[in-house]
């Protein structure tokens, strides 16, 4: 199988969307992805992009992707957060992933990062045992803290 990774294009995004509509109901929230097309075209490209995005394409048609954005970190400085690293069900297991995988690892090494950083849920052992078997360390012992939309209009509405 021939596949080609790939800075993501803005006429991707609706594949992008489509692949991250997957994922939502692969993690058991199928009605929880907000962001639109529109959103993506806009937050993603033009002067001061808000993430980048690499595909991974088999035969002209977009199969992974990978999506990153840099933070900073108090401890260590400049962090390269991967969001998201989504393989189609159907084409999981043909190396796809690693080569995403792969793809951002060289990218934050080219940004000179002092840590690229994930989040992976406590039951998806496939994607725990493939982490760590690219020698990723995943940290048991901490907790990911949200405040939703309602949860920032709560504590708002307290202050």
């Amino acid at each position: 199988m021939k596949c080609t990774i790939r800075e993501a294009l803005k006429s991707d995004m609706p594949k992008v969307l489509e692949l991250i509509h997957e994922l939502a109901i692969f993690e058991k929230e199928p009605d929880a992805v907000e962001v639109t097309v529109e959103e993506l075209e806009q937050k993603g490209f033009g002067e001061n992009p808000d993430f980048h995005c690499f595909v991974a394409e088999v035969d002209g048609v977009v199969e992974g992707i990978a999506l990153v954005y840099t933070r900073f970190s108090t401890w260590k400085g400049a962090v390269l957060h991967l969001e998201d690293l989504i393989v189609r069900q159907s084409m999981r297991g043909h190396g796809l992933g690693t080569q995403l995988l792969d793809e951002v690892i060289k990218y934050g090494n080219a940004l000179g990062v002092k840590r690229i950083c994930w989040e992976v849920l406590d039951w998806n052992t496939p994607a725990i045992d493939f982490y760590e078997s690219k020698g990723a360390d995943v940290k048991r012992d901490w907790d990911v803290v949200h405040l939703d939309e309602q949860g920032i209009a709560n504590y708002i509405s307290r202050l």
